[in-house]
């Protein structure tokens, strides 16, 4: 690949970066001066003001000659990277489980292989993989093949943690909870049912924003964060640090009940 041209900029590598968190992303990023190369299947909606920090490339991450075009181009145009941030899933009509492994393990395992020489010689040189609490718990409107790979991302991020840190690399994993997305805000601030059902049961007293979690991104990809590397970190406002019974209890007894059964359980002691 042509490493003559570079830019004075940062530039960041987006992978799927064209709705909800990855659009996120990108916002922020470009916001903070950096050059986004991002990589989706579809063109995403401008952004808010315009960017001309953004490039856009149309590319099926199924298809690895498209793929490792793009790459070359990009890198051939726009110079080595400093961050690779990884937010795509498969929302093809084939195979789920085919193309959740093609999409978000194999097309992941394929950039940071051909990219993982290109990275700038700078401070700060990181991958960031987004991952989901399917990793952990079982979301059953999910398929089994999101579950497979998410958990597997988690896995995939500390061996190159590992094998990419002697060339100070650092590789982690983020991992949402619910999160309002630009897509979906309206249905989740019209519904008072479900926004007073979160405000109950996460620590915190509400659902994320995609921002939120740009913003842990973008907290790992600064030279503060320097010495982080191989880490899955929950952004969820607490919500996966309860134990499941205790919040089906929750759930079901009212408020006050909980209060009543507590004083006395103290009263007995």
């Amino acid at each position: 690949m042509n490493k003559s041209r570079t830019t004075q900029q940062p530039h960041t590598m987006v992978i799927g970066g064209t709705r909800g968190i990855g659009k996120a992303i990108v916002r922020s990023f470009a916001a903070q001066n950096h050059v986004l190369s991002v990589i989706g299947r579809r063109p995403p909606a401008p952004l808010p003001g315009g960017s001309r920090r953004v490039r856009h490339w149309s590319v099926d991450l199924a298809d690895r000659g498209g793929l490792a075009a793009a790459l070359s181009e990009i890198i051939g145009r726009t110079g080595r990277i400093n961050n690779l941030i990884f937010v795509q899933r498969y929302r093809g009509n084939g195979e789920l489980w085919c193309g959740e492994l093609d999409v978000s393990l194999t097309a992941t395992k394929m950039v940071i292989e051909t990219l993982e020489g290109e990275f700038r010689d700078d401070e700060s040189r990181s991958i960031v993989m987004i991952g989901s609490s399917a990793s952990r718990f079982v979301a059953e409107e999910q398929p089994v093949g999101y579950h497979a790979v998410k958990a597997a991302l988690v896995q995939m991020a500390r061996y190159y943690a590992y094998t990419l840190g002697s060339r100070q690399i650092r590789v982690n994993c983020v991992t949402p909870g619910a999160v309002l997305k630009e897509e979906s805000r309206d249905f989740y601030l019209n519904n008072r049912q479900l926004q007073a059902l979160y405000k109950r049961i996460t620590p915190l007293g509400r659902m994320g924003k995609a921002e939120e979690i740009a913003d842990v991104v973008a907290f790992l990809c600064s030279p503060k964060a320097s010495f982080i590397t191989g880490q899955d970190i929950a952004v969820d406002g607490g919500i996966s640090l309860q134990w499941q019974e205790g919040l089906a209890r929750k759930l079901l007894i009212p408020h006050r009940a909980v209060k009543n059964r507590q004083q006395a359980e103290k009263s007995d002691e």
